[in-house]
């Protein structure tokens, strides 16, 4: 299957479509999504609920914003990784068969709080602020690449190539900090 008919299954809700590329396709990228954002167990099936349902929002509009510039895997990698990082702390484990409460005051808040405390603490530890910059503005503040790009002075393509070199510095730093920071 091409990206396009992919997209195209995917929009017109074909199930034999969606079935193959969520749950034969794309399971070894998810699964390392899964393992790269979270620190805890999280169910593939429910993994794919959430991301499906996001990408299918105001009719596929995720979808159809595709642009076919590069592949839908490398498209879709970068999608996940956004919308997931936003959701750390409110996916639940495998071990865990209890629903999270979203009320004010919950537990839930404490935890979402617990998380983004955690990434701007990593963002403060990255060696090279312009990288944290990035990865503050393109991905957790989720502005448009062309609009962060023009008030760094770059092109977008640059900004691509920045944003994954800050990934992987703040992948480093994280794994640090885990091994020798906070336990």
């Amino acid at each position: 299957m091409t990206d396009r008919e992919i997209i195209q299954g995917l929009i017109n809700r074909d199930e034999k479509v969606t079935g193959e590329f969520f749950f034969k396709r794309c399971r070894p990228l998810f699964n390392y999504i899964i393992s790269l954002v979270f620190s805890y167990e999280v169910e593939y099936d429910e993994f794919v609920n959430e991301l499906y349902v996001y990408l299918m929002a105001n009719d596929g509009a995720k979808l159809r914003g595709f642009d076919y510039r590069g592949t839908m895997y490398k498209w879709l990698k970068i999608v996940a990784i956004r919308f997931f990082i936003k959701k750390r702390g409110r996916m639940i484990e495998d071990q865990s068969h209890e629903t999270l409460n979203y009320e004010r005051g919950t537990e839930s808040d404490a935890s979402d709080s617990s998380a983004e405390s955690d990434i701007h603490r990593l963002l403060q530890l990255m060696p090279n602020k312009r990288y944290a910059h990035v990865i503050q503005h393109l991905i957790l503040d989720d502005e448009k690449a062309e609009e962060v790009a023009q008030s760094m002075n770059i092109t977008t393509a640059n900004l691509y190539n920045i944003r994954r070199r800050a990934m992987a510095q703040l992948t480093q730093v994280a794994l640090l900090d885990m091994k020798y920071g906070k336990k």
